[in-house]
């Protein structure tokens, strides 16, 4: 690395002391050239503690371990493309539909972190979560501030959209939100209920239909058909518990019996 490499990094790192004696380092500049790399490193180790921190992404399997084999319908390419995440720049959506337990927030998680590890910032929320959260806020301005908190990350996830039903308060802070992040900033709904049910989430809610043209608008929509993943790793789980108890049983009728053989006297 040439010296004024060095000092436009010394810039952007904004050493201004050393930038402002830089004639003086040269004799030193392998110790400032190992200074700066030892900051830029720590500096970026820390971003990204800080991003995975604000992220709330929590524990989640990796898509190298997805059952790919498992869904009905489920377009692989299409998901391992956009892990590429060449549609943040276009601040397009990802809607991932499918009943309960297929995979949805896996898939999503994987976005999200993909995209901190590239130094995106990301959210995970479930939208009950998020609804609660900003209709409880005590006053407009505190309801601002919770909104202006859901706006501000690159990637917003929301969770479990489809659930539970809403009331039109609910639904048009939903709409504040999303009106807010449109065109701007990529979103991330994950879905029980196709678009064409989501009366029945806002029964009431005159915004429903603006609200999903927000969110369908430049979107990319990924369906997936399958069993619940849940209920087919909680059938394994059994299965092998099952499998260890009864292997744990024949060794200690196998040890039972070696015992009794021992202690029977010879005729």
């Amino acid at each position: 690395m040439t010296n004024n490499n060095l000092l436009e990094k010394a810039k952007a790192l904004k050493f201004y002391g050393i930038v402002a004696h830089w004639e003086e380092t040269a004799e030193q500049i392998e110790w400032v050239k190992l200074l700066l790399d030892w900051e830029e490193t720590e500096r970026a180790n820390r971003s990204l503690a800080r991003r995975l921190n604000s992220a709330h992404l929590g524990r989640f399997k990796p898509l190298g371990l997805f059952d790919w084999s498992w869904p009905k319908k489920c377009v692989r390419e299409q998901i391992e493309e956009l892990m590429k995440l060449d549609f943040l720049p276009d601040a397009t959506n990802i809607i991932l539909c499918g009943p309960n337990g297929v995979g949805k927030s896996t898939i999503a998680c994987n976005f999200a972190y993909q995209a901190v590890m590239k130094g995106y910032t990301a959210l995970f929320v479930t939208a009950g979560r998020m609804l609660s959260e900003l209709e409880a806020q005590d006053g407009a301005n505190a309801i601002r501030r919770r909104i202006a908190y859901y706006v501000k990350p690159q990637i917003l996830v929301v969770d479990e959209v489809g659930y539970l039903s809403y009331s039109s308060r609910y639904a048009d802070l939903l709409f504040e939100i999303i009106s807010q992040r449109y065109t701007k900033k990529t979103t991330i709904i994950t879905t029980n209920k196709p678009f064409t049910e989501w009366r029945e989430i806002f029964p009431n809610a005159a915004c429903v239909v603006s609200l999903v043209d927000r969110l369908v608008h430049n979107s990319e929509i990924i369906s997936i058909e399958a069993d619940s993943y849940r209920l087919k790793e909680s059938m394994e789980r059994a299965a092998k518990r099952k499998e260890a108890h009864l292997a744990t049983k024949a060794k200690l009728q196998a040890a039972k019996n070696n015992t009794i053989s021992d202690e029977t006297p010879p005729f």
